[in-house]
């Protein structure tokens, strides 16, 4: 039998990141989260992987323990996966993006093709928002700090009654505790990406979810661009919102296996 290897956390160029590598011929999964969470919105999905699969997850830049950098956008946050790929000698893997990170998995769906035979797009779009709706965000939470709007984001992130249970208040403090200025580089980042016209150029056999409560990328949206993609499967998660793979891990995880099987 293979021998577990723990993940390990360490850093390279200021970003924070876990690596474990793949044990024999085992997939190397690599993750992309959400705005407003660090790399633990992963943990539950990954609690439940083969011990033998592979795993690379990390902060995006001003999230987390990663350092912040200015000229952020998808773009540059899809560098800093692919500097994180070279470094560890990553040259095939399984790309699972959930909201934001899902952008940035479709950049490496192009930028890495040959490397990316799998893909995984949760929660998210090609476009997500206008505007209209980022800029306010984005002053609100300069001026006065995340606080001042987490009811509002949160509301959005999860089925009803999920904020009854005990650890939603959990999420809530991930959420809090995000740097004001790191969180609105990445809404500016989201607010300028629109990449609709490169879907049907993504050659990855893709698996396109989304929370059947999920009001920040409702299921409309999200079939929408499922349906762009050549070949795409689209499932709903029933009782989940933004965030299945906190929410309903064990469903999220079951379509993952049965896509990769």
């Amino acid at each position: 039998m293979p021998t577990m290897t723990s993940e390990t956390f360490t850093a390279c160029d200021g970003l924070h990141f876990g690596y474990r590598p793949a044990q024999g011929a085992a997939p190397v999964l690599v993750f992309g989260n959400s705005l407003g969470t660090d790399l633990r919105v992963w943990d539950r999905v990954i609690a439940r992987l083969p011990a033998d699969w592979g795993i690379l997850r990390h902060d995006k830049r001003g999230h987390g323990l990663s350092v912040a950098r200015t000229g952020l956008s998808i773009e540059t946050m899809a560098d800093d996966v692919e500097m994180l790929l070279d470094h560890l000698n990553i040259a095939r893997f399984v790309g699972v993006g959930l909201s934001v990170g899902g952008l940035i998995l479709q950049r490496l769906a192009l930028r890495r093709s040959d490397a990316m035979p799998h893909l995984v797009l949760s929660d998210t779009a090609a476009k997500i928002g206008s505007p209209e709706i980022w800029n306010p965000r984005i002053a609100a939470v300069l001026d006065q700090g995340i606080a001042s709007i987490s009811d509002a984001i949160l509301s959005r992130w999860f089925a009803p009654g999920y904020a009854a249970t005990p650890d939603f208040q959990m999420w809530r403090m991930m959420l809090e505790r995000t740097p004001a200025q790191g969180y609105a580089d990445v809404c500016a980042a989201i607010r300028d990406a629109d990449y609709t016209d490169d879907l049907a150029r993504i050659t990855a056999k893709t698996l396109v979810v989304v929370g059947s409560d999920d009001a920040s990328t409702p299921p409309a949206l999200v079939r929408a661009m499922a349906d762009r993609i050549p070949g795409a499967a689209f499932a709903e998660i029933a009782d989940a919102g933004h965030l299945p793979c906190v929410e309903q891990p064990d469903a999220f995880v079951s379509l993952l296996k049965q896509h990769l099987a």
